[in-house]
């Protein structure tokens, strides 16, 4: 195991005295009660937070002070658990514990994309190179899916956090919610054109992909239970598209089964189909796997206002429905007000990332907007796909607290 020196050692034992400090904050203690609230259906004061998951250039790498690349790994952990408290104040829950995962990984598809990214400093785009132009002559390259766990790399990653600094931050395993994305990994493989004419030209290869996929999946579900890679998903613990998995109806201990935890599904490559499309090709397949869930988070940057009626809404698991700009708010609020489904709002980015001030007028008339189709909803507002906000840590918090105010006056219970 890579040695972390005295130096890196004291920066981090620093930061983990920070982290700490937060855990056991009045403040913490506020957010955690505003997300129990909604783990019991209340709905009482939504959770606000600006999420950096695409600019970690501006928030996390140019504080980083370690040198060891062991101490770098521990160093970008800490930072970022710490992003939206500390410079932002949002509704991050701060755990008292470094957190860690098993490192299991599941490839739904047996040949990996192809990708080529955009060069230049903070660059985000990609473009698909695809691998299958035809569907149906390229059927034997999906297959052989793979799952695993690197035991080795999770004990070296929690014996050299437990030396840094496990006297002040206790190290725990978490788990993510449960994936089973299908159509983006296989977007990935044959493009968008390729894979919506598959639809037509091959409807009987894609759905022998869909089910491959699946079966994938559920082996890798399997596996987590026999091989005791399971653990709660509960609390201060992560589901996909960065929020939490707090919630009354799942177990805090003694994990054994994967209808024991919370679950992710999306289809956001097939918003521009018709529901009676999705409902052939993505719903059944999904169906399968929400089977092996206990709760579902579902949604990334989809319409789930018109996949709603005949077939989203026929989960009972479902807890967290994710709303982007793309939806039809206001039917969404119609369709979740009084539920036990959780509004995750995604708001527009553009008010935050247009270059130039906030322009706070426009900011509050958007906010008021989602604020009122979100009212009669458990509530939680989370500004993703920020691409920068300038490195002006101010300009994120000034945003937060404008959300904020928004729904105070604008969102009623």
């Amino acid at each position: 195991m890579e040695h972390i020196s005295v130096q890196d050692r004291q920066i981090l034992r620093q930061l983990a005295q920070k982290q700490l400090a937060f855990a056991n904050s009045p403040r913490n203690d506020e957010i955690l009660k505003q997300w129990d609230a909604l783990a019991n259906g209340r709905r009482e004061n939504p959770t606000v937070r600006l999420l950096f998951s695409n600019f970690p250039n501006e928030v996390v790498y140019p504080r980083m002070r370690c040198e060891g690349a062991r101490a770098r790994e521990l160093e970008e952990m800490l930072l970022s658990t710490m992003v939206g408290r500390e410079l932002f104040d949002d509704d991050t829950p701060i755990s008292p514990t470094f957190d860690i995962r098993w490192k299991t990984w599941v490839h739904p598809f047996g040949t990996q994309p192809h990708i080529t990214k955009a060069e230049g400093e903070g660059a985000m785009g990609f473009h698909i190179d695809p691998i299958i132009d035809d569907l149906a002559e390229g059927m034997d390259l999906l297959r052989g899916g793979s799952f695993g766990v690197d035991r080795q790399a999770t004990a070296e990653l929690e014996e050299a956090a437990n030396e840094a600094f496990g006297d002040i931050l206790p190290v725990r395993k978490v788990m993510p919610s449960l994936t089973g994305m299908m159509t983006n990994p296989l977007v990935h493989l044959m493009g968008m054109e390729n894979y919506y004419l598959s639809m037509y030209d091959y409807p009987d290869e894609l759905h022998e992909a869909m089910d491959m996929a699946t079966t994938v999946y559920e082996q890798y579900y399997d596996f987590l239970e026999n091989e005791g890679l399971l653990l709660p998903t509960n609390g201060i613990s992560p589901i996909n598209q960065e929020s939490f998995a707090f919630t009354s109806e799942l177990p805090t201990e003694n994990v054994t089964k994967t209808t024991q935890c919370w679950g992710f599904l999306e289809s956001q490559e097939t918003t521009a189909v018709s529901p009676d499309v999705f409902g052939e090709f993505v719903f059944p397949y999904q169906d399968r796997l929400a089977k092996r869930f206990g709760l579902l988070s579902y949604g990334c940057c989809e319409r789930v206002d018109a996949t709603w009626p005949d077939y989203l809404s026929k989960w009972k698991n479902l807890r967290k429905l994710s709303v982007s700009p793309f939806n039809n708010e206001q039917q969404v609020g119609e369709y979740l007000r009084g539920t036990n489904v959780v509004y995750y709002s995604k708001p527009r980015a553009e008010y935050v990332t247009n270059h130039g001030p906030l322009d706070e007028e426009a900011l509050r008339a958007y906010f008021k907007g989602v604020c009122e189709a979100a009212s009669g909803c458990l509530f939680e507002m989370a500004q993703r796909e920020v691409g920068t906000i300038f490195g002006d840590f101010e300009r994120g918090r000034r945003y937060v607290q404008i959300a904020r105010e928004c729904i105070t006056e604008y969102w009623k219970p």
